[in-house]
């Protein structure tokens, strides 16, 4: 067997996958093959390496559908950011998949936050304009850790809102075939907390009633409140 390189972890990690964690799950890929994917979850998370969403939720193969940008952020349904992979993720899943959820994770110490305070990199065209998508969360205050926690809270809120913009996600909503969750995952206490519409805040998953909520009607009409009081 040719010698690998001692850099080349990633062809080894290749190589455990096929010969260990593969064959303990043979069978479930190959039924997820035969049957094809059924997710009931359209996880929308952020890009940051240190957010994990199967070790979150506990899923295994076929249970999330997943999209990952920085920030978690979602367009505009009007299309003025363009084409992006996120709106289509989204049109597939419900449309298509017929999920049943839809999650929306930031999390503690997001760069894609602060980088909308302190400013993107001058080449970083795409992403400077990327980040506008979150001007909406943003408060008039020198970013330090309180504000810019609540940044990533109010930034899960506004993609919440922007999710209902959607025609065909409102209206699975209102028919309740489709529920709505955002998370901030804080990366240091190992704890997500769940966003409830009624209470206009976030609370930690380890003593909240549920996985989270909305925004949904008639919570939908109080949103400037909401935002104000994460």
């Amino acid at each position: 067997m040719k010698t690998l390189p001692e850099q080349d972890d990633l062809l080894l990690r290749l190589r455990d996958f096929h010969s260990d964690y593969f064959p303990r799950n043979q069978q479930r890929f190959q039924d997820l093959v035969a049957h094809g994917q059924h997710p009931k979850t359209l996880f929308i998370g952020c890009s940051d390496s240190r957010l994990v969403p199967h070790l979150l939720t506990g899923a295994g193969p076929g249970e999330l559908f997943q999209v990952r940008n920085v920030g978690a952020f979602v367009p505009p349904y009007d299309g003025s950011y363009g084409l992006h992979g996120t709106t289509a993720a989204i049109e597939f899943a419900v449309l298509s998949l017929k999920v049943e959820r839809i999650i929306i994770c930031g999390h503690s110490h997001c760069g894609a936050i602060k980088a909308a305070y302190e400013g993107a990199p001058a080449e970083a065209v795409a992403l400077t304009a990327w980040l506008k998508l979150v001007d909406d969360a943003l408060l008039p205050m020198q970013p330090g850790a309180e504000v810019l926690r609540r940044t990533e809270q109010r930034a899960v809120v506004l993609q919440l809102e922007r999710l209902m913009e959607y025609p065909f996600v409102r209206r699975s909503v209102e028919a309740g075939q489709l529920s709505l969750h955002g998370w901030h995952c804080v990366l240091e206490d190992g704890e997500v907390h769940v966003f409830d519409a009624e209470q206009g805040a976030f609370v930690p998953s380890s003593v909240a009633s549920h996985s989270g909520t909305g925004p949904y009607q008639p919570y939908v009409e109080q949103e400037d409140q909401l935002i104000e009081g994460v």
